[in-house]
């Protein structure tokens, strides 16, 4: 697709304060300006937004616990932690925050289990796990993470039709192919995973007609989990997908030509298994 009409677009959701909303007049919101800032970074198109107020509209929701708001109503959350740190460290502008009082927060969050939640004492949970520990690792901080006792949680994610769910007890859904492999994938566990059964949930949710993915089997395809779903199988080393880095949700590819560090890029994925040998 075009990449110009949409990067216009996107410019035109960007408000004085620096923050972008989900659609055009619609508020300033931590969550759509990462969104924005990913989709130009992608688009090689970083240098048609006001970079500079941008920063300051990100930087100027760190509040003095360390956590971050996701706008100016002020409800803290992790997921907001993850994406302050992740739009901060793609603008090349972690300076801007107090990044230690930033992890002291989110290792609050931390559970018995080695999992996160939203804020601390919260339940832990598969998405707001990726969100600490993939802030953790954009600003160096792994050291955090207890990643034997974590990878043993997310692996327990995996239930009998192959798929992952988000907590215990809870049906399975293709977005926790993202939100459970990208922690994986940053710990080194990613090989915890029965590749197999997982592929084979995942391609079961697919609408063959229509080519989106849905959450279960049967279920209405779109956007989202055909997302979460394609960095499912590229995780699992699925021929035809690009790389997907578990930290940035970009490219490999993109994360590279931005020169974003990876240390963790050795855990990336798992390798394709080799075809089958033909009977004689």
């Amino acid at each position: 697709m075009p990449a110009e009409p949409l990067c216009e677009w996107l410019r035109s959701c960007q408000h004085k304060n620096g923050g972008f909303g989900g659609n055009v007049g619609h508020d300033a919101h931590l969550l759509y300006t990462l969104s924005a800032v990913q989709i130009l970074a992608m688009c090689d198109r970083l240098d048609q937004i006001d970079r500079a107020s941008t920063i300051d509209f990100v930087a100027g929701l760190q509040q003095p616990d360390g956590s971050f708001a996701g706008d100016e109503w002020l409800e803290i959350d992790t997921r907001f932690s993850y994406i302050a740190l992740s739009c901060l460290r793609i603008l090349g502008a972690l300076d801007r925050v107090d990044v230690d009082k930033a992890v002291e927060f989110i290792a609050r969050c931390k559970n018995f289990d080695g999992a996160f939640g939203c804020i601390p004492e919260a339940e832990s949970h598969a998405g707001q796990t990726f969100c600490c520990v993939a802030a953790l690792a954009i600003v160096d901080r792994l050291d955090v993470v207890d990643a034997d006792l974590l990878g043993w949680w997310l692996a327990e994610r995996q239930v009998k039709e192959g798929g992952l769910n988000g907590r215990p007890e809870k049906l399975p859904d293709v977005c926790y192919s993202w939100w459970v492999l990208s922690s994986l994938s940053i710990i080194g566990r990613l090989h915890w995973i029965d590749r197999q059964g997982l592929v084979q949930f995942i391609l079961r949710c697919q609408d063959t007609d229509g080519g989106g993915f849905a959450d279960r089997p049967g279920d209405m395809a779109d956007v989202y989990h055909t997302f979460f779903a394609l960095c499912g199988l590229s995780f699992m080393g699925e021929p035809g997908l690009q790389a997907i880095d578990p930290a940035y949700a970009l490219t490999v590819e993109t994360v590279d030509r931005l020169g974003l560090p990876r240390p963790w890029k050795s855990h990336q994925q798992l390798a394709a298994p080799a075809p089958a040998a033909e009977a004689n």
